[in-house]
């Protein structure tokens, strides 16, 4: 027995050896391939040293405070980057450069900063903390801020530390400042409107993270506001495994020869309201964040606390390459209390010609997420409403039920898009940047992104067609609002 225990152990041992020769070698491998990126420039090398940090966020920092180191980091950088450039960086796609079509200085607005919005004459009768995504920017609030305003919402689209600014400031900041940064937000959210009325947040992506940290904080500590009602578009729930990998790939940065290991992605900024490039600190702090919400949801749940989680409605796409999809109803919404809160699948088109190309899993994924019943929350997908026909309809199941009711919506699929997407929930067709038919009226710039498809050779672009294909607008945004409406009327 003992000489059998003996043998078990040295194998163990041995296969633990193997796994770390095989996982320093993997490390390496993507630390070495990392060389062969482009160049690291002065906006992925600057990290402006007037950003707030979460240890600057005390109670007593008020969002006049934020403003003020917002504008000394917009100062740090101008100075810094944009009036430093390189003669070969001056050109007519650098966001950096003022005089390049896209940056945000030939756009009516920078909303690349905070900003507020709130009702015009009428009396404010509710308050909302929009929050972004990551590498996004509060651009991407924009037109939900419009919705709520005109449902007499007072908005504030906060800026997150480290975003709108230089790619190089996500490689220092963490979660935990985006989380402070949230509940200065909501305080003054709360301040603007006083008590007694209704206290919303809304997040995308990253800022649906936030959003769900926040509420569940909110029910251990009495000291923060409670909100009264959640909209999440693209929610960050969950991640891939490799998010947790990289920060011993992004270890090896310090090292010289392996400085650009510290990245994901290093491509051209011709983005003027997003990140293009991609730190590997920021895959790493989506991991720490998503973890914290799946440890915190679990311990919650075992002490019958989430019974007080405010309602949460959300939105997601089927088919989306930056989370886990599933996540969102497993880790999330499978936990929830029954308190009113509801779910939006957007399915792909079965109508569109590219069906046949579609990867059997995402039918497979439709499945998984819609089979069952007696859920705590109603669940509703947008699709075709038959296999021949681009229309869309309604397919709601109540909470409790597995019988959907079927309402058909005065929308449909256009004919070349086969899914909407993580990026392209928030977003109309007429965005005048991101829309398939941008409304140059609406304080756009010179340039739309949203049409932008170039066809030709391969291998002459510096930035892969894939990425002006991937679709970054959300063809049924009118139901988005109509239910975003309902949603605060309630």
């Amino acid at each position: 027995m003992r000489r059998s225990a003996h043998v078990l152990f040295r194998w163990l041992r041995r296969a633990f050896a193997t796994l770390l020769v095989l996982l320093a070698i993997f490390v390496l491998y993507r630390a070495w391939d990392a060389k062969r990126r482009p160049f690291l420039k002065a906006w992925h090398r600057f990290v402006p040293p007037s950003e707030v940090r979460a240890a600057d966020l005390t109670d007593r920092f008020t969002i006049e405070d934020y403003l003020r180191r917002e504008d000394r980091v917009f100062r740090e950088v101008d100075e810094n980057v944009s009036q430093r450039l390189d003669a070969e960086d001056r050109t007519p796609t650098n966001r950096y450069f003022p005089e390049s079509l896209t940056s945000p200085r030939r756009f009516a607005r920078d909303w690349n900063r905070t900003f507020e919005t709130a009702p015009d004459g009428g009396e404010v009768r509710g308050g909302a903390l929009l929050l972004h995504g990551l590498t996004d920017s509060p651009y991407s609030m924009r037109r939900v801020a419009e919705i709520l305003k005109s449902e007499g919402i007072y908005c504030l689209g906060l800026r997150m530390p480290g975003h709108g600014t230089v790619p190089g400031a996500l490689t220092k900041a963490v979660w935990e400042d985006w989380s402070a940064a949230t509940r200065v937000g909501v305080r003054h959210v709360r301040r603007r409107i006083g008590e007694g009325k209704p206290l919303y947040l809304v997040g995308y992506s990253n800022g649906g993270a936030l959003s769900v940290k926040y509420a569940l904080d909110a029910l251990e500590d009495a000291n923060l506001p409670r909100v009264d009602r959640v909209v999440l578009l693209s929610p960050m729930i969950g991640v891939t495994p490799a998010a947790g990998l990289a920060k011993y790939i992004g270890g090896l940065a310090v090292i010289p020869y392996f400085e650009k290991a510290r990245w994901l992605d290093v491509v051209p900024e011709y983005n003027p309201f997003k990140y293009n490039s991609f730190p590997v600190n920021a895959g790493l702090q989506t991991s720490r964040l998503t973890t914290a919400i799946q440890t915190q949801i679990e311990r919650l749940g075992k002490a019958g606390a989430l019974d007080k989680l405010p309602p949460i409605l959300a939105f997601q796409s089927l088919i989306d390459s930056t989370i886990v999809a599933g996540a969102v109803k497993e880790r999330l919404f499978d936990a929830l209390p029954s308190n009113g809160s509801e779910l939006v699948l957007f399915d792909v088109n079965h109508g569109s010609l590219a069906r046949a190309f579609i990867d059997p899993s995402v039918g497979e994924l439709m499945t998984r997420l819609t089979s069952g019943g007696n859920r705590r929350y109603a669940l509703t997908v947008i699709a075709n409403a038959g296999p021949d026909t681009l229309d869309v309809v309604e397919r709601t199941t109540p909470a409790g039920s597995a019988s959907p009711a079927v309402r058909p919506l005065t929308l449909a699929w256009p004919a070349q898009v086969y899914s909407v997407g993580h990026v392209a929930i928030p977003f109309p067709a007429d965005d005048p940047l991101y829309g398939g038919t941008p409304d140059p009226g609406q304080g756009g710039g010179p340039i739309h992104l949203g049409v932008v498809a170039p066809r030709g050779e391969n291998g002459v672009l510096t930035v892969s067609p894939g990425a002006f294909l991937r679709i970054s607008w959300n063809p049924f945004f009118p139901y988005l609002e109509e239910r975003v409406r309902r949603w605060v009327a309630r």
